[in-house]
């Protein structure tokens, strides 16, 4: 019963990933969308190994121990993960191959060097020969004692080296494709309508007898493979060192982390493959996945333009805010009434805009700030730092621990240290994923603190395409509570309470649990009861029981979650009165919005937190009543549409993915009508 009240919060986020691999399966979604939508799939599957399957592993040294930790069988679970990702890849697959019949009808050809003309060939030779050779470092692996340590997130190739017609042993050798410094794509001149692209490894294969030219061999067969490691921080408990050194250290060695996960090209040579498994070493507890010719499909994220906009998403103006449209000063406008703005369809510019005032407003006393994940060249940073040298006090917890951010948080740390902003780095035993800005200003009557308080980072890069919302306040209630907040930053040891705010680790679970039983209570005095959770991942074991309970007790419960999904819906007896859907769309959807019946008083929340134990035990969260009539009908409306959606959306089962509301003869899709919507209410 136990295995089919939880599902693996692995296997339910592969069910995600495949829901991504169906947007590049939709020929109703722009065909260079598609492509993109399969560098999307990899590089979600590459992190998914780095850290779900690394943390697996680990799990699975304990033993007996681990399933009493997780509920589930560590070993098991990545049995079932390779099974799932060995299918999902062969889906992948077939795609791919759509998806080049479709460009090639477009006049758009992705070639090998086979495929060459003669001009071409000269083409791809002369920028062999000028761009990529110098950046080429070959080894020759058979011949040198240590093996070299194969990086992460980096495809080679594996060459065999021959000679024909004669006894001659055969070479192995290893070339790094230089994809960091050169593009993955080269862009072939056009014959008469015709465009022409090739792939950097593909533009090696032409060179490998140039390479090695020198040596007696006459064939050269290459073959792409491509190593993930486990990625997770190794942070000791050395306090006598600084918090930088010790991340920092520890990002060095994870770039030597345990392989989790080994993709070769199927059609390699059985010796030649034996021979890397058994340099590397990885044994048959290892996923190693037999792949096609080309790895590293992330980088078709950034698929060269090729000049025809139609086969892309046409571009969508962001709106703006009729409240903060207006040239007057924020500050004014928020002391009258809270605004909350909807990214990406709304622009992040009043976030930037806000900061900017309070940098040269000369009541404003200090800035705060938490920083999760920050624009690569943010303008949030440089608000802060212009307020530093505008005589404000800037307060910036910096999280050093964002994964696979945490060299750019480390940089970004110490330009605003530089600048003579106070910096730190989170709350020792606990990541602080809190999304947050508080502002203070001197009035006649004292300070009046204006907060934005938000479920997605200060980032006006994920701002264009994750949907957030961000809160901006100058109600006391909420922003006297977020200052309480910055001060447990300040000051770890410093004991305090929240009357309006919900903040984990302190009191966020037992406030979900009390919401979720108050429900119950409601349902069986027949008063009316309904839960709507709007998440990215829902995998809490002690929640999702008593979600179970609040279906039982007649609990109407909607869920939208994008992500993992440990529940299952729909169940007699157990489950029958929750539905649950995911929706993947254009835009990464984000948001954590909760919404409780609460008797008639509806409660609005939205959430920096997902279900999770990390998110509720384990980190600095804050989730925040929305008090403003307004701002609760947007929220409404919002997750209205986004539960009458039925071309994006599909519904939860067991791990499965079908189509959701397939019956219906309208069209509605969410993210679209939002849109509208937004620029209706705001035009």
């Amino acid at each position: 019963m136990e295995e089919r009240k939880h599902i693996s919060k692995e296997l339910s986020w592969l069910t995600f990933n495949e829901r991504v691999l169906l947007e590049a399966a939709d020929p109703t979604v722009p065909l260079m969308e598609r492509i993109k939508f399969l560098g999307i799939f990899s590089s979600n599957l590459d992190e998914f190994f780095r850290v779900r399957v690394a943390t697996l592993n680990r799990l699975r040294r304990l033993g007996k121990k681990a399933k009493k930790l997780t509920g589930h069988d560590p070993a098991k679970v990545v049995k079932q993960v390779q099974k799932t990702v060995l299918r999902q890849h062969k889906r992948f697959d077939r795609i791919y191959q759509q998806l080049l019949k479709e460009m090639a009808a477009k006049n758009i050809y992705l070639i090998d060097e086979k495929q060459l003309s003669e001009e071409q060939v000269g083409f791809v030779e002369a920028y062999f020969d000028q761009e990529v050779r110098p950046k080429l470092v070959p080894v020759m692996v058979d011949q040198v004692e240590k093996f070299p340590e194969l990086k992460d997130q980096t495809i080679y190739l594996a060459v065999h080296l021959s000679k024909k017609g004669t006894e001659q042993k055969s070479k192995y050798a290893l070339i790094e494709v230089p994809k960091d410094v050169l593009s993955r794509f080269l862009i072939l001149p056009r014959s008469r309508n015709k465009k022409y692209i090739i792939l950097l490894d593909d533009v090696i294969r032409l060179g490998l007898e140039k390479i090695f030219s020198f040596l007696p061999f006459d064939t050269f067969e290459a073959y792409t493979i491509k190593v993930t490691r486990d990625a997770e921080l190794d942070i000791d408990d050395d306090l006598t060192q600084s918090y930088i050194k010790k991340v920092s250290r520890s990002l060095k060695m994870r770039k030597g982390g345990l392989p989790v996960r080994f993709i070769y090209d199927s059609s390699m040579p059985e010796p030649l493959l034996a021979f890397l498994t058994r340099k590397l070493p990885l044994t048959k507890d290892d996923t190693i996945i037999p792949g096609s010719k080309y790895h590293n499909f992330k980088d078709f994220i950034n698929f060269p333009d090729m000049g025809l906009k139609r086969l892309n998403y046409k571009p969508v103006k962001s709106l703006p805010h009729n409240e903060l449209s207006q040239k007057k000063s924020l500050f004014k406008i928020l002391s009258k009434k809270d605004v909350m703005l909807h990214f990406p369809y709304q622009s992040f510019h009043p976030v930037i805009d806000l900061l900017r005032e309070a940098a040269i407003d000369p009541k404003v006393s200090s800035i705060k700030a938490t920083l999760y994940r920050v624009a690569k060249n943010s303008a949030v940073v440089n608000a802060l730092i212009n307020a530093v040298n505008n005589g404000k006090s800037v307060f910036v917890v910096m999280e050093l621990q964002a994964r696979f951010d945490e060299e750019a948080n480390i940089y970004w740390a110490n330009r605003l240290q530089e600048e003579g902003a106070r910096v730190i780095y989170g709350v020792p035993g606990l990541k602080v994923h809190t999304k947050l800005c508080l502002i203070n200003r001197r009035v006649k009557s004292g300070i009046r603190r204006c907060a934005i308080i938000g479920t997605g980072n200060l980032n006006e890069d994920t701002a264009k395409v994750y949907s957030d919302h961000s809160l901006f306040t100058t109600d006391r209630r909420l922003t006297n509570e977020v200052a309480k907040i910055f001060e447990f930053y300040a000051d770890n040891y410093k004991d305090t309470t929240f009357r309006h705010l919900i903040v984990s680790p302190f009191q966020m679970r037992k406030k979900i649990l009390r919401f979720i039983k108050n429900e119950i209570k409601n349902a069986e005095e027949g008063k009316e009861a309904y839960i709507t959770l709007k998440l990215n991942n829902l995998v809490d074991a002690e929640i999702i029981d008593w979600l179970y309970r609040a279906s039982q007790a007649g609990v109407k419960i909607q869920l939208n979650v994008r992500g993992m999904f440990s529940l299952v819906p729909g169940v007699p007896g157990m489950s029958e009165n929750i539905e649950a859907i995911r929706i993947v769309d254009k835009y990464l959807e984000h948001t954590r919005i909760f919404v409780f019946a609460n008797g008639g008083d509806e409660k609005i929340y939205i959430s920096s937190a997902d279900i999770m134990s990390r998110n509720l035990d384990r980190r600095v969260e804050v989730t925040c009543p929305i008090y403003d009539k307004d701002i609760q009908e947007e929220l409404r409306t919002f997750l209205d549409y986004q539960w009458k959606d039925n071309v994006k959306a599909r519904s939860h089962s067991d791990g499965t993915i079908h189509n959701f509301l397939e019956h219906s003869s309208k069209k509605s899709r969410a993210q679209v009508n939002i849109y509208n919507y937004l620029k209706r209410i705001h035009a």
